[in-house]
């Protein structure tokens, strides 16, 4: 056996999956679930009785956490769901580009500069005001899946 045969390829994930398994009897309204391969919020779970020869089944109405798009899904309670890891981190904004491209500032001292200004127009008001104010501002930004998106902003210019 020669040192070729044990050459193993280098992942920056460590192999971490973007979810985990959950049965769909378990899964309530706020909580996450992957319908039609997109992460959503559980805003609504209903659950039938059993047929005469079938499984109980859970209806879930979610909304996509990015695009905030409605879908639903029906899967007998027994059986497993995705469900996404969602993490939410906080960062300070540092500039705006002209290409609609942030500069954030993580906590250990880098930057991160791949996030575009988020589409609602409500949030993309308030960073650009603040960020022209010359507020002190952190934003939230929530990613699951391989998809990173601000979700909030918080002002923390001291008075």
């Amino acid at each position: 056996m020669s040192d070729e045969e044990h050459h193993f390829e280098a992942k920056g994930d460590a192999g971490a999956s973007k979810t985990f398994p959950q049965q769909a009897g378990t899964i309530r309204k706020n909580g996450y679930i992957v319908i039609k391969g997109r992460p959503c919020k559980v805003v609504e779970v209903s659950t039938s009785k059993t047929g005469k020869h079938g499984h109980a089944k859970c209806h879930f109405v979610a909304i996509d956490i990015f695009t905030a798009k409605k879908l639903e899904d029906i899967v007998p309670s027994s059986h497993n769901c995705d469900i996404p890891h969602v993490n939410r981190t906080d960062y300070q904004l540092i500039d705006i580009s002209e290409d609609g491209f942030i500069s954030l500032l993580t906590e250990n001292g880098n930057t991160k500069d791949d996030l575009r200004l988020p589409t609602d127009d409500g949030l993309l008001t308030q960073i650009k005001d603040g960020f022209a104010e010359g507020k002190d501002l952190v934003v939230t930004v929530m990613s699951a899946m391989g998809e990173e998106q601000i979700c909030a902003l918080k002002d923390i210019t001291k008075s």
